[in-house]
């Protein structure tokens, strides 16, 4: 017989922030939230906890607080504990949680991983303006109609999103162009081409440049201030010591793109299949390329949110003495 005990549960729709997180913002601390969909589906089991811990690390030893959202047990959570963490990244069936899967996850009262899209939804619901991630989803290669729903809440969200570009598996240049066409801002962080999440360059130009964070921080003000509602993607070039070589790399996403064909990998299976197999063919060198940009876009997002954080905070004075 049906256990029907959770049908009967109350549905939590509010989203509740961690200790750290509530403190943070009432005392008006920088905050950056982490996305957990690489906790549950982008790293194997060990590394993933690793990698975790290690990003919320680098955003405390730069001066912000660190926010991972997920959900837990049917809540929607900003920051999570380590015994959370820990549990997340062991579960054996996690939710892929983007968008449209928040009402059937919390009317379940499962646990996932967020996805950008998600990530961004549930930051910006907080008021947390900055955002770090590995790279963000984009138009998939041979299929132009499957568009990533992270481009569609970038659009709508005002956030900064701090990545190594968008997954190098992706169609760039129509990526590129969907972002246009949404007047989504794309910034290169010290550099004046587009990063291929993997690779320091993709070959296509970008017509936004900053080179320090107080750079970005201004530039996210001023477009927000005009009453835009769109998002910012900072895109934050591998470091070069763990950079791989755009054409090697190609190389392995054709051969990675024809197994997924034959296996016949649909829908949000795809991008987990594709960078499992990248990381197979490159000897695990892509797995370390992608935790290494982690680490450095949640340093760069921490040094930006304190910077956007100190111009928020100069504007609310002036408003105070206005």
């Amino acid at each position: 017989m049906e256990d029907t005990t959770k049908n009967h549960q109350t549905i939590h729709t509010d989203v509740l922030d961690s200790p750290e997180v509530r403190q943070a913002r009432a005392t008006g601390a920088p905050i950056v939230a982490l996305e957990s969909t690489v906790i549950t589906h982008g790293l194997p089991q060990g590394e993933n906890l690793k990698l975790a811990r290690a990003m919320e690390k680098t955003v405390i030893e730069n001066g912000a607080i660190p926010a991972t959202v997920a959900v837990i047990d049917g809540r929607i959570r900003l920051g999570i504990t380590n015994e959370e963490l820990e549990a997340l990244a062991v579960h054996p069936n996690p939710r892929k949680v983007s968008i449209r899967d928040f009402g059937y996850t919390l009317s379940k009262g499962i646990s996932g991983g967020t996805t950008v899209a998600a990530t961004a939804f549930v930051a910006h619901k907080q008021g947390v303006r900055v955002f770090a991630t590995g790279g963000i989803g984009g138009v998939h290669r041979q299929a132009p109609f499957d568009v990533s729903t992270d481009l569609n809440q970038i659009a709508k969200t005002p956030l900064l999103v701090v990545c190594a570009g968008m997954k190098a598996i992706l169609d760039l240049p129509s990526t590129m162009e969907y972002l246009e066409t949404q007047g989504v801002p794309v910034i290169g962080y010290q550099t004046d081409e587009l990063p291929a999440f993997y690779s320091r360059s993709s070959g296509i130009r970008l017509n936004q440049r900053a080179d320090s964070p107080l750079e970005v921080a201004r530039i996210a003000y001023a477009h927000w201030s005009l009453g835009f509602r769109q998002g910012i993607v900072l895109t934050v070039p591998v470091p070069e010591k763990d950079a791989i070589a755009r054409e090697e790399m190609e190389g392995w996403i054709d051969d990675a793109l024809i197994e997924a064909q034959h296996a016949g990998i649909l829908g949000n299976a795809v991008t987990p299949f594709l960078l499992d197999k990248v990381s197979q063919l490159s000897g695990g060198r892509s797995m370390h390329s992608n935790i290494a940009l982690l680490l450095n876009n949640a340093m760069v997002a921490s040094q930006v949110a304190r910077e956007l954080n100190t111009l928020l905070r100069h504007e609310e004075s002036q408003l105070q003495l206005s």
